[in-house]
C-alpha cells in the first residue's frame, strides 16, 4: 500500500477523551451495569481479566466461558460473581452448546466480549481441519456471536465487542490457502491472517 493509500484508510480516533493512558475505572466511572449481563470470553486472563474485574465493579453480572475450566476458578477465585461456564472456541460443538444453554435460559445478554485468543502456537488443525488460531480467534467467535444472536437481541441495545491485535499486519489472508495445506506453515503468518 502506498503512504497516501494507508492514511486514506487508516482508523482515526474518535474524540471518546481516552488514551493510552487511561485506566479501565476510569472509563467505567459514573455507569451502573446492575441487572445487565455480560460474558467475557478469555475473562481469567491478561487484559480478559481485567475486563471482567471491571464489569462486575459497576455491578454487572459477568459470565466467563473458558476451554480450561479450572484454571479460570482459580484466577476467578477472588472476584465472586464471576461465573464459570465450559466452552472452547475451537470446537463448534462447544460453541454451539455454550450458546443453546444460555440462550435457552431466556437471559437477556446486554455485553459481549470476543476477548480470548490464541497466538503464535505450532501448526493445529480443529476437527474440521480448520488451521487452530484461525479457528480460535475467529470462527470461534464469529459462531458464538451468531449462536448468542437471539440473546443479544433481547437486550434493545446490546454491545458486542471484538479485540484484536496489530498483528494483523503481518499478513493478509491468504484465500487460496488459509490453512496452511500447500504453502509452509508459519505461525506468525498465520496469527495475522
Amino acid at each position: 500500500m502506498t503512504d497516501a493509500k494507508t492514511k486514506a484508510t487508516s482508523q482515526h480516533p474518535i474524540g471518546s477523551g481516552f488514551g493510552a493512558e487511561t485506566t479501565a475505572d476510569e472509563v467505567i466511572r459514573g455507569f451502573d451495569l446492575t441487572d445487565k449481563t455480560a460474558i467475557v470470553t478469555g475473562g481469567y486472563s491478561g487484559i480478559g481479566l481485567q475486563t471482567t474485574r471491571t464489569l462486575l465493579s459497576a455491578g454487572a453480572k459477568v459470565i466467563v466461558p473458558a476451554r480450561e475450566h479450572t484454571k479460570a476458578t482459580n484466577a476467578l477465585s477472588a472476584m465472586p460473581g464471576a461465573i464459570v461456564e465450559t466452552l472452547d472456541l475451537m470446537d463448534p460443538f462447544s460453541v454451539d452448546a455454550f450458546a443453546n444453554r444460555f440462550v435457552a435460559s431466556g437471559q437477556v445478554l446486554h455485553i459481549l466480549v470476543n476477548n480470548a485468543g490464541i497466538m503464535s502456537n505450532p501448526l493445529t488443525r480443529d476437527a474440521r481441519g480448520y488451521e487452530s488460531q484461525f479457528a480460535t480467534n475467529h470462527l470461534g467467535h464469529f459462531q458464538l456471536t451468531a449462536r448468542l444472536w437471539p440473546a443479544l437481541r433481547r437486550s434493545k441495545g446490546a454491545r458486542v465487542v471484538s479485540l484484536s491485535s496489530v498483528g494483523h499486519r503481518r499478513a493478509k489472508v491468504n484465500f487460496e490457502d488459509p490453512n496452511f495445506e500447500r504453502c509452509e506453515y508459519d505461525r506468525w503468518v498465520a496469527y495475522g491472517q
